[in-house]
């Protein structure tokens, strides 16, 4: 209890630096988001209406910066993040509607090629040596090639050339969203592009990883007994070697579930995929600073909440983590 007790008191006060950082984002940078919007809608907003915007985004000249402060964790607590002047609506609307897509497209990919990565590198650590060696420098030349140029190949090869897949969007827009199979089928269609770039690219990472670990567990002691006794191969390799090897790849693993929220940028950028990354993008050309706020939030929070997840598996995963000193 005293280990997990350790860990909630450091996110605890991780979370609040997070949002106190979160909170002067756009008061240190240069010129404010209501001079912005004036600007970009000039004959449109009246400079009359200043006053009243920066009131609407929590950034009223006439309060102290410690009352915006108090104002800020407020609005923070009953859910209110804000509202973006460049969709016109409320920033926890924006986002409810764009994570979905990102954690169902890289969620699934991540568990694809993490599962995927995790079982050939059990192969190859434990049977170092043969022809499976040959697959590591191959999946690590596809996991070099730069993430963007990877994706620009795929569509050029398989939406231009071939024609099997659409280059972009999440679904055909044709469609209203709904849960029929219809729908489904083409958000899988849409979605295939880009979870094929991300398995490719990353998963060799868990497959160098689990094959180091391999190679490492299999030399120890109890190993060696458990092939001694005459136990199967498969019981030794699965039951002995490849349960304490996984042990670093579920902390990794729950590390990247953190990272799913904030998407992959790049990749929702060149497909058009309207995710989270893709409108933390929007959000930073229109200088939508209440709806980046919220982006940077969310993907914050989410990180933390995977670290925590991370800690309190490898917590009961391995006792030796959770002694002092």
């Amino acid at each position: 209890m005293r280990f997990f007790t350790r860990r909630i008191v450091f996110y605890a006060i991780t979370a609040w630096a997070a949002i106190t950082i979160n909170f002067f984002i756009p008061r240190i940078m240069p010129g404010d988001p209501v001079s912005a919007l004036i600007a970009k809608n000039q004959g449109r907003i009246s400079p009359d209406a200043a006053e009243a915007l920066r009131a609407l985004f929590g950034l009223d000249e006439d309060m102290s910066l410690w009352d915006q402060y108090v104002a800020y964790w407020q609005l923070l607590l009953q859910g209110d993040l804000g509202t973006s002047f460049s969709y016109m609506a409320p920033v926890a609307d924006v986002i409810r509607q764009a994570l979905p897509w990102t954690i169902g497209l890289v969620g699934i990919a991540t568990l694809i090629s993490f599962t995927i990565g995790t079982l050939v590198g059990t192969g190859i650590g434990w049977r170092r040596g043969t022809w499976m060696d040959g697959l590591l420098p191959l999946s690590t030349f596809f996991s070099a090639v730069p993430y963007f140029w990877l994706a620009l190949i795929a569509i050029s090869l398989f939406s231009v050339t071939l024609g099997w897949f659409p280059a972009s969007g999440s679904y055909d827009r044709s469609m209203v969203p709904n849960l029929s199979w219809e729908f489904i089928g083409s958000v899988i269609y849409y979605g295939f592009l880009p979870a094929m770039t991300i398995v490719i690219s990353s998963i060799a990472g868990w497959m160098l990883g689990m094959r180091n670990m391999m190679v490492t567990v299999s030399s120890e002691d109890y190993v060696t007994v458990a092939q001694a006794k005459g136990l199967k191969e498969r019981t030794v390799r699965m039951g002995y070697a490849a349960r304490n090897a996984i042990l670093p790849q579920v902390s990794s693993f729950a590390l990247s579930l953190g990272f799913i929220v904030g998407g992959t940028l790049v990749m929702e950028i060149v497909f058009s995929y309207q995710g989270i990354g893709y409108y933390l993008f929007s959000a930073v050309n229109a200088k939508d600073y209440p709806l980046m706020q919220g982006c940077f939030l969310v993907i914050t929070f989410a990180v933390l909440l995977a670290n925590m997840a991370a800690d309190v598996a490898y917590g009961f995963l391995d006792p030796r983590t959770r002694q002092e000193g």
